[in-house]
């Protein structure tokens, strides 16, 4: 494994334990100010503005555990893209942390 493969595989390890503390700083300190996010079903989050606002409407009511496996990483010079299974737990203040939702690429 390279260290470039490395740095990514940590940066999917910290996006998890930011998460889990709810560490908005650090969490927004992992994307660019451009990101967009893609998620099944609805249209693109554009911006980490957006995302920021999302979370912490999110995360004023809810606690989060986030975790995954890293399945695949290439780089190849400056450009790089990491395969990922991602499983967040949600439940609101209080209550016990019960349902799960994984994302994962079509086969």
């Amino acid at each position: 494994m390279t260290s470039d493969q490395q740095a990514i595989r940590n940066l999917v390890a910290l996006w998890h334990s930011a998460t889990a503390v709810g560490d908005i700083e650090a969490i927004l300190g992992l994307m660019a100010e451009d990101v967009v996010f893609l998620g099944s079903g609805r249209p693109p989050m554009r911006g980490r503005s957006s995302f920021e606002s999302a979370l912490r409407k999110l995360l004023a009511t809810h606690r989060i555990e986030s975790t995954g496996e890293v399945k695949e990483v290439v780089v190849s010079g400056d450009w790089a893209y990491c395969w990922t299974t991602q499983r967040q737990r949600g439940a609101a203040h209080g209550m016990q942390l019960r349902s799960h939702v994984q994302w994962r690429p079509e086969p």
